[in-house]
């Protein structure tokens, strides 16, 4: 039987197992790994030369929940950065093609989004969509197709024994010789991996709307799937376990990972999570009591200097993408990198820059807008972005001698968001900033008390000119 362990509801104070939704993601890393074992050698082969290989050969990593939490409250949805006493921090695609192996150059990742994929579906999966106007296929059903139907442990069994069942399994309603049953069997196993694995779709159902990019499968490997990753990773923030071993190279004082299988590639296999058994509410506190005190010099803003890319060639050809301002593309999520609020990451100084704010000529869609109310051409209407990314953009200089401008702007613009309650130490590198932000703090707090004020006087102000006319 499956194994689910959840906390019972409002047990705040007991040890926190894993979530339903941890296990599923976990459960559906090593589906996909069973039938990556069970497929044959020339479709591994083509999923190689697709730029998938390293990204498959990743073991999972759990979950690392309470961290996930704390870091999406510090979050900010103006900038698309988190926002730490130190200053901005981003996940850029240098994180992401060092961490996963997956290819953040190339095509982005966009086209036509339809009312019903219901045909496209049928004809290059031979499955059949959730609902008429739908973009989401039943992952059972698509586990099935694969030869995984039977996902479920079985009591006693082990996880070397699950993983072994599960990939005979898959290899017997494999297609072993190249062909349309072949070619409709990675369409199938791609869209299980992009669905579940890179863009994260929630809950079963597993999202298509990329499947058309996968009908010429000789073009597949030319997309920049990681980028389209950070994409979705900016706009939904999910429980991801990019985001936790990016905090654990950058933010390496959490001590919340544990270092294993030092110079192994992709960085992901590099980490397992140390597991921690107090309750969810007393992790993120604790989380955010070391975010607020961890010294300046013990952020790690280029932890990558002195990797081996030439033994990374997935690395390699991302680089002319790195350190760039860049619009990120995944269909109708159109995401600004704001990369010249870290420039930091490329050993530099931070500059003084105007910060984003909602207010840009361009605003995409809503969470509600999924491209299945009208057919959407992408490459159309977001073409200015879309021309941003082929052009790659422009890249972030600095010609600042050291971060003090910068810490005194950050911290009259987010003083009283990022420094109130903190207990950071007033280390030379952070006086200016931390003095700052606890002054802002306390001013904004004066304002918003006023503001209260006004408003008490603005209501009360008639009655009190009746009493006094009574009087």
């Amino acid at each position: 039987m499956e194994e689910e362990i959840v906390p019972a509801a409002g047990d705040e104070d007991e040890p926190v197992g894993p979530k339903k939704s941890e296990l599923r993601s976990r459960l559906g890393w090593a589906i996909i790994r069973a039938i990556y074992g069970g497929l044959p050698d020339f479709q591994r082969h083509r999923l190689e030369g697709m730029g998938f290989g390293p990204f498959l050969r990743l073991e999972e990593l759990a979950s690392d929940v309470a961290l996930v939490q704390a870091l999406k409250e510090r979050w900010d949805l103006e900038c698309h950065a988190f926002l730490f006493p130190w200053g901005h921090m981003i996940p850029t695609l240098e994180d992401v093609v060092r961490i996963t192996g997956l290819r953040v150059d190339g095509q982005a990742v966009t086209g036509v989004t339809y009312t019903s994929y219901q045909e496209q579906v049928e004809r290059l999966l031979g499955l059949e969509v959730r609902g008429e106007r739908s973009s989401l296929v039943q992952r059972t059903a698509l586990q099935a197709s694969l030869g995984v139907a039977n996902a479920r442990h079985r009591t006693g069994e082990s996880q070397a024994e699950y993983m072994a069942r599960l990939t005979e399994d898959a290899r017997a309603v494999l297609a072993e010789e190249e062909g349309e049953a072949a070619d409709r069997d990675l369409r199938r196993f791609l869209i299980l991996v992009i669905g579940k694995l890179i863009l994260e779709t929630r809950g079963d159902p597993v999202g298509c709307r990329c499947l058309p990019l996968l009908e010429d499968l000789s073009s597949v490997g030319s997309y920049a799937w990681g980028a389209a990753l950070l994409a979705h990773l900016f706009d939904s923030l999910g429980t991801s376990s990019r985001e936790i071993v990016w905090a654990y190279y950058h933010l390496p004082s959490l001590g919340r990972g544990v270092a294993r299988r030092r110079g192994a590639v992709p960085l992901l296999q590099c980490w397992r999570f140390c597991r921690d058994e107090r309750s969810l509410r007393r992790q993120v506190t604790l989380i955010h009591d070391i975010l607020d005190t961890i010294p300046f010099g013990h952020v790690w803003w280029t932890p990558y200097v002195g990797e081996n890319d030439a033994a990374q060639p997935w690395v390699e050809r991302g680089h002319p993408y790195f350190g760039r301002d860049i619009w990120l593309h995944c269909y109708n999520t159109v995401i600004p990198l704001h990369h010249r609020l870290v420039v930091r990451t490329l050993g530099l100084h931070q500059v003084v820059v105007e910060f984003p704010t909602r207010h840009r000529p361009w605003e995409r869609p809503g969470r509600s807008f999924r491209g299945i109310q009208q057919v959407t051409n992408w490459t159309v209407r977001v073409r200015e972005q879309l021309d941003d990314w082929e052009q790659r953009s422009k890249e972030v200089v600095s010609e600042a001698t050291s971060d003090e401008d910068y810490f005194r702007a950050y911290a009259r613009r987010y003083g009283a968001q990022v420094y109130k309650g903190t207990r950071r130490p007033l280390d030379p590198e952070g006086r200016i900033s931390s003095l700052e932000g606890i002054l802002h703090s306390t001013i904004q707090q004066r304002d918003d008390l006023q503001g209260v004020v006004d408003q008490l006087v603005s209501i009360l102000h008639p009655t009190l000119l009746f009493l006094v006319s009574v009087d």
